[in-house]
C-alpha cells in the first residue's frame, strides 16, 4: 500500500505488458567475491510507523521486510507459496486452517506460535487502536463488533471471533464471507506476528502495545534490529543467525533515510550508498552515463495518481475534476520528464494484475485542452489550484510540469506545494487539512484487482485518504471478493472500476517501473513488484 502500499517514491508496472526491459540483477558488476558478512546500505523515506498493523507505506515496508517473515510470499507467476506457514488449507474459501512451521523463533528467542498471530491480528483489528492497516482484517468474522460505525462508540468485542487456536502451531480463520484470494492476502505486512515481548501484558484484553516497541521491533525475520530506529537518519539491521527460513547473503543492511532525492543520488554516485530504489527524475537523462550497467529497470505493481479530497468544496463537482484531468497531457510528462521510463495511465488498476483493461477512464483521461477549459469555466472551477507532494521523493519536477499544464490549459494559477516527508503529507490529509489536490502512488499488497479497488476507494478503505464513498462501488467490490471463481470476481471488479471512471475520485497519471541504481560494492540487486529491495538476493562484493 508497500508499496507495497502507498509509495513515497514514484514507481511502476509489468515490463512485458508495456514493452519495457526487466532486469533481475546487475550486468557487468557481478564480478567479485561475495562478502557474507557485508552490510549493504539502501535509501528509504522516513517510515511513518514500524508496527506491522500500522505500516502502510514503502519506507516502513522495506524495513519490516528485513525484520519479519510472511506466512506466504509470491513466485514469478504471482502465486502464493508458504514461507513461515507449513500449509494453508480450506474447503469452502470461508474457514481457513493455518499450520505454522516448527522451529521458528523471534529475535529474542521466543517461539513463534499461533498466539503470536492471533494477538497481533486482534490488536490490528481493534478499532480504538487506530491502526492504518485495520481495514485488512475486515474480512474476518467479528470485525464489525470491534469497529462500531460511530468512531466514538465502545466496541462490542476486543477480539476477532473468527480466530481460533487449535494448538501451539495451528489456528483457524473464519471469514464473514468466502474469499478465494485470502491466501494471497496473508502475504501482506499487516499479517506478520508479534512476540509476547510486544505487549504490556500478553494476557490482557484488549492487548496494549508497549509504548516504545516500534523503536526496536522484535520480529521473526532474517534480520534483527541493531540499536533503535534513528528517526530521519537510519535504521540498521543485522543477520539473525537462528532464522529458520532462507538465509540472506549479507550480514546486515543499513536503511538510510533521506528527505531529498538529489542528496540520495549524490551519495550513490560517491559510492556512499549502495542502492537508490528510484532514480530522481532530474537525473534520468544522465543516469546511463553516470552508472552504466549499474542502472537497472524491473517491473513494479504501482501507479501514480492525483487525488481530490472530498472535504474540499472546490472539487465537489465532478465536471471540475474531469476538466482538470482533460487538461493534463500525460504523454508529454511521461516522455519528457520521465524519459519514457514511465507510461501514461488511463486506467485505475495496474497491468500486472489479471483483469486489467486499458483506457477504462475513457474520455475523462484523454488530453483535450479546448474541451477542458470550456467544461472548467461552465462548472465554475476555482481560479487557483495547488498540488501537494512529498519532498522526500522525486516529484518536484513532474508536479511543477503538471501545474504548468493546468495554468496554460485552464487559465488558472497553480502551485506545487511540497511537504518535507511523505508521512507529513499523509498526516495532513488524514487530519483533513487544506492540501488541495495531492499526489499519491500505490504498489499492491497482494496480486489482485481487489487490492487496487478496496483499500483505495472503498468506504473506510485503509488508504482512502481522500474520503471517497459510493455504496454501489462498495457492493460490487464485496460481490467480487465473495465470488466463487476468479473469473466471476474479475467481472465484478471491472464493473466497480467503471464507477470510478464516472466519479473520478482520483486521476490516473502514470504506470512505470522500478528505475533504480546501485554502487560498485553490491551485486545481484533486484527490486520486486512491491518496490522493495529483495534482501534474499542482494550480495556485498569484496
Amino acid at each position: 500500500m508497500q508499496v507495497r502500499r502507498l509509495a513515497a517514491w514514484a514507481a511502476l508496472p509489468l515490463a512485458v505488458t508495456l514493452g519495457l526491459t526487466a532486469c533481475g540483477k546487475s550486468g557487468g558488476s557481478d564480478s567479485g567475491s561475495a562478502n557474507q558478512n557485508g552490510v549493504v546500505s539502501i535509501g528509504i523515506s522516513e517510515p511513518k510507523h514500524l508496527i506491522p498493523t500500522n505500516t502502510a507505506e514503502t519506507g516502513g515496508s522495506q524495513v519490516l521486510s528485513a525484520l519479519f517473515a510472511p506466512l506466504v510470499d509470491f513466485d514469478e507467476a504471482n502465486k502464493p507459496f508458504e514461507v513461515a506457514a507449513q500449509e494453508i488449507t480450506t474447503t469452502d474459501n470461508k474457514t481457513w486452517t493455518i499450520k505454522l512451521k516448527d522451529g521458528w523463533t523471534f529475535h529474542n528467542g521466543e517461539p513463534v506460535t499461533a498466539d503470536s498471530y492471533i494477538n497481533a491480528w486482534n490488536y490490528g483489528a481493534y478499532g480504538p487502536n487506530a491502526q492504518d492497516n485495520n481495514y485488512f482484517f475486515d474480512k474476518v468474522e467479528g470485525y464489525k463488533a470491534m469497529n462500531p460505525a460511530e468512531a466514538t462508540a465502545k466496541p462490542e468485542a476486543d477480539t476477532l471471533s473468527g480466530l481460533k487456536k487449535v494448538d501451539e502451531n495451528t489456528f483457524t480463520v473464519t471469514l464473514s464471507a468466502p474469499f478465494s484470494e485470502f491466501k494471497s492476502l496473508l502475504g501482506y505486512t499487516a499479517f506478520y506476528p508479534l512476540p509476547k515481548a510486544a505487549w504490556e501484558n500478553d494476557t490482557a484484553s484488549p492487548l496494549v502495545l508497549k509504548k516504545d516497541f516500534e523503536q526496536a521491533p522484535v520480529g521473526n525475520g532474517p534480520f534483527k534490529i541493531k540499536g533503535t530506529w534513528q528517526h530521519d537518519s537510519q535504521v540498521e539491521v543485522e543477520k539473525y543467525d537462528a532464522f529458520a527460513g532462507t538465509k540472506p547473503h549479507i550480514g546486515g543492511a543499513l536503511f538510510k533515510i533521506y528527505q531529498n532525492s538529489d542528496a540520495e543520488y549524490a551519495d550513490l554516485l560517491a559510492n556512499n550508498l549502495d542502492v537508490v530504489k528510484q532514480i530522481p527524475t532530474e537525473s534520468l537523462s544522465t543516469v546511463q552515463g553516470d552508472l552504466g550497467d549499474r542502472f537497472q529497470q524491473s517491473p513494479s505493481s504501482s501507479f501514480t495518481f492525483l487525488a481530490f479530497p472530498t472535504f474540499d468544496p472546490r472539487f465537489k463537482d465532478v465536471d471540475v475534476r474531469k476538466a482538470i484531468s482533460m487538461a493534463i497531457d500525460r504523454e508529454e510528462i511521461a516522455n519528457k520528464i520521465f524519459q519514457g521510463s514511465q507510461k501514461a495511465a488511463y486506467s485505475f488498476t495496474s497491468p500486472v494484475v489479471a483483469g486489467y483493461r486499458d483506457k477504462t477512464c475513457g474520455t475523462a483521461c484523454e488530453f483535450n485542452p479546448t474541451e477542458a477549459k470550456s467544461l472548467y469555466e461552465s462548472a465554475k472551477g476555482p481560479k487557483t489550484l495547488n498540488i501537494s507532494y512529498n519532498a522526500d521523493g522525486p516529484h518536484k519536477q513532474w508536479v511543477e510540469a503538471t501545474c504548468n499544464q493546468l495554468k496554460a490549459n485552464l487559465g488558472v494559477e497553480c502551485a506545487a506545494t511540497p511537504e518535507p516527508k511523505f508521512a507529513d503529507l499523509l498526516t495532513k490529509v488524514k487530519a483533513k487539512e487544506d492540501v488541495g489536490m495531492f499526489r499519491l502512488g500505490w504498489a499492491f499488497d497482494y496480486p489482485s484487482m481487489e487490492n487496487y479497488l478496496g483499500p483505495l476507494y472503498a468506504t473506510g478503505g485503509s488508504s482512502n485518504y481522500y474520503g471517497y464513498s459510493n455504496p454501489e462501488f462498495d457492493s460490487l467490490v464485496k460481490a467480487g471478493t465473495e465470488a466463487p471463481t476468479a473469473e466471476e470476481a474479475i467481472k465484478k471488479y471491472q464493473e466497480a472500476e467503471d464507477i470510478l471512471a464516472k466519479d473520478l475520485p482520483v486521476l490516473p497519471l502514470r504506470f512505470g517501473q522500478n528505475v533504480f541504481g546501485h554502487s560498485t560494492k553490491v551485486k545481484n540487486v533486484a527490486i520486486d513488484l512491491f518496490t522493495r529491495v529483495d534482501l534474499n538476493k542482494i550480495e556485498s562484493v569484496g
